[in-house]
């Protein structure tokens, strides 16, 4: 009886698992069409009502919204010496991080009045990141800082260097003081993380630009808000990453440590934060990646470095040097990220090492730091060890060369670029953005809700209605409106070239080896490297804003959809292919449709990435939000528009954001 129910049942199991598979099909589609329908109605209503209520406002116009920040911005700078607040707290917070600044500054790349020569110089800094590096890794990691910190002396850009270095090692020291006990708290309690989680997703999704406003409103110009707006940046992915190595160290052993007797403080010490080390220098790699992104942004408040570099150049079309000193950044965080991730490793390297090995390494490090305290010395004592020799050979060659490539394309491809540039902008651009702007605000609104309740559930769709009607508050529709049209756009451009390159990648080994290393590269580069030779091709249009957005963001599409393609199971492939399936159909048939949540992740960090270019597309004729705000820290009257503008970005990107990740969730369960 027993085994007749058994085999009754057994089909009936595998029955409902073959059906699962057409009923999702069946809702995937069935939410298309409701898609497509939206689209429909949405076309026909704007071809009536077109160019109604619309709530288009001029450049100069101000809201009651934009003349309350400004009154509050003049409010603020009148009694900045007579406020408690300001005398007591944001002043003194000013003066310390100015003071930890300034020491590090002083220490490894300023002269002070009474010396000629900083108290590191160059020799001594080359010295302490070989050992440092060695010390926490290995050898080849020692070679490569010394080789990386070596080029940016060649370079010409020693100086600059070293200021932005001083920038970002006061940004993670302080953003790490506070991330990772924040970090470890929400690791042990689950109502703080549920409570920070919304904090840490709004400081993720806020584009880099938009910190810059109101930190100088309280802390004024200078590295100062420049250091407080990088670890603001910088800190959310510490905190998550900590937490999380929190919560998996395995209960198991958190329950053995609890009978025998351990506190919790013992449990946290000797237990979950040594077996969470590695994960936690992670989250210390991601943040010095961060801080490293923002110091050079932060440029535009006046920090020290090589953003200040770029920008000098963006403003004079100087593609060489700008590019130089993008390439200086990217030696500078392909350095510091390979020393931190040998230290994430160390732990294991040291495990599976021979203690024949350990014994000839001690004594090393030993001889090690023996040298490099001579080296130190040197370079304190003598000013060819404090001054770089022959700075700006190997920089000469870098710039020429990126101006005489510029200029052999706006020689050769000017007709190709040109055409291209028309293309995109009156077959999609133009038309996408008359649909947004020049439809009724509540048409576009009722249509966006919609859109995100189909693609990403009631959340999704209560999220938009609200961020929707915040849009409407800031006074800035109709540009927000321009911005979506542009952002919109160059995602499906980003999503057209990351699915080409991911499928590639995720296909062939070998491309996947080659291309890896450069879009690596093209991650940790300035976002306004990426306008200078854009806008010398294509001049200051919205064209420009575009296509150095797709620049910006393609890499990160390419490699989450590579990944997404790679991790379909190679069985599957290969019964596709014994079926006779063509490598086009294997693609499009097996390959895509399995990694369809990699897509939907991939969809939703371009339009994060593409949405932190907006405000740098403002600097290059893109109008609409970027340049409300740019305009904002240029013209005090404009001020309290460009903060609202900055608002306006940030509610785009929390829409943009909790719609792709709710569809991401629909499409992977």
């Amino acid at each position: 009886m027993t085994v007749a129910v058994e085999e009754t049942e057994k089909p009936e199991s595998g029955q409902a698992v073959r059906q699962a598979a057409p009923v999702k099909r069946v809702r995937e589609a069935d939410r298309s069409v409701v898609v497509a329908a939206i689209f429909v109605v949405w076309l026909v209503l704007f071809l009536v009502l077109r160019g109604k209520q619309t709530l288009g406002l001029a450049a100069a116009d101000l809201t009651d919204l934009h003349r309350w920040f400004n009154d509050a911005n003049d409010s603020i700078g009148a009694n900045r010496n007579s406020n408690p607040l300001f005398l007591y707290f944001f002043n003194e917070v000013r003066l310390v991080i100015d003071s930890l600044v300034t020491f590090v500054q002083e220490l490894i790349s300023q002269s002070s009045a009474d010396r000629p020569v900083p108290q590191i110089g160059w020799l001594g800094v080359v010295g302490v990141a070989g050992y440092v590096s060695w010390a926490v890794g290995n050898w080849r990691v020692a070679l490569l800082a010394v080789a990386g910190f070596t080029f940016l002396g060649l370079q010409g850009l020693w100086q600059e260097s070293m200021d932005t270095l001083a920038l970002t090692v006061s940004a993670v020291f302080v953003a790490l003081l506070f991330a990772i006990p924040l970090g470890v708290w929400a690791g042990l309690s689950d109502r703080f993380n549920r409570i920070i989680t919304p904090f840490l997703d709004f400081m993720q999704t806020m584009p880099t630009f938009v910190y810059l406003a109101p930190l100088t409103l309280f802390f004024l110009i200078g590295p100062a808000s420049a250091t407080i707006a990088t670890l603001i940046y910088a800190a959310p992915p510490a905190i998550r990453i900590t937490a999380h190595a929190i919560r998996s160290v395995p209960q198991t052993t958190v329950e053995a440590a609890d009978s025998l007797g351990a506190t919790r403080r013992q449990t946290l010490t000797k237990v979950l934060l040594p077996m969470s080390r590695r994960t936690v220098v992670m989250g210390v790699n991601q943040t010095i990646m961060a801080a490293l992104a923002m110091v050079t942004i932060a440029a535009l408040i006046d920090a020290p470095g090589l953003g200040k570099t770029v920008i000098e150049a963006l403003q004079t079309l100087d593609v060489g040097a700008a590019f130089n000193a993008g390439l200086a950044i990217v030696v500078m965080a392909i350095v510091l990220d390979r020393v931190t991730t040998a230290a994430s490793a160390r732990e294991e390297a040291a495990r599976r090492a021979t203690n024949r090995f350990l014994s000839w390494r001690r004594p090393l490090l030993a001889a090690g730091a023996v040298v490099t305290a001579v080296l130190l010395h040197l370079s304190h004592t003598y000013l060819w060890a404090a001054e770089f020799p022959g700075e700006g050979s190997a920089g000469d060659v870098v710039s020429n060369t990126a101006d005489n490539v510029t200029t052999w394309v706006q020689d050769n491809l000017s007709g190709i670029s040109n055409a291209f540039r028309d293309a995109v902008t009156n077959g999609l651009l133009n038309p996408f953005q008359a649909l947004l702007t020049d439809s009724p605000w509540w048409l576009v609104g009722a249509a966006l809700v919609a859109l995100g309740v189909v693609l990403g559930g009631w959340r999704a769709g209560v999220t938009t209605a609200v961020c929707v009607g915040l849009l409407l508050g800031t006074g800035v529709w109709s540009d927000s409106m321009t911005t979506l049209a542009s952002t919109l756009v160059a995602t499906v451009l980003v999503m057209l070239l990351g699915v080409v390159v991911g499928v590639w990648m995720g296909r062939s080994a070998v491309a996947d080896r080659l291309l890896r290393p450069s879009l690596d590269a093209a991650q940790v580069m300035p976002p306004f490297v990426y306008l200078v030779p854009f806008l010398a091709l294509f001049g200051a249009t919205r064209f420009t804003a575009i296509v150095a957005a797709v620049v910006y963001a393609a890499p990160v599409a390419m490699k989450i959809i590579a990944d997404g393609v790679r991790n379909v199971p190679a069985t599957t492939v290969e019964a596709a292919t014994s079926a006779g399936c063509s490598t086009w159909q294997i693609i499009t048939k097996v390959q895509l449709p399995m990694a369809r949540g990699a897509l939907t992740l991939a969809t939703n960090q371009g339009l994060i990435y593409v949405l932190s270019m907006v405000v740098v597309g403002g600097l290059v004729g893109a109008g609409a939000l970027g340049y409300d705000v740019v305009a904002g820290f240029s013209q005090g009257q404009l001020y309290g528009k460009g903060l609202a503008a900055g608002l306006a970005i940030v509610l785009l990107g929390v829409m943009f954001d909790r719609i792709t990740q709710a569809a991401a969730r629909r499409t992977s369960a």
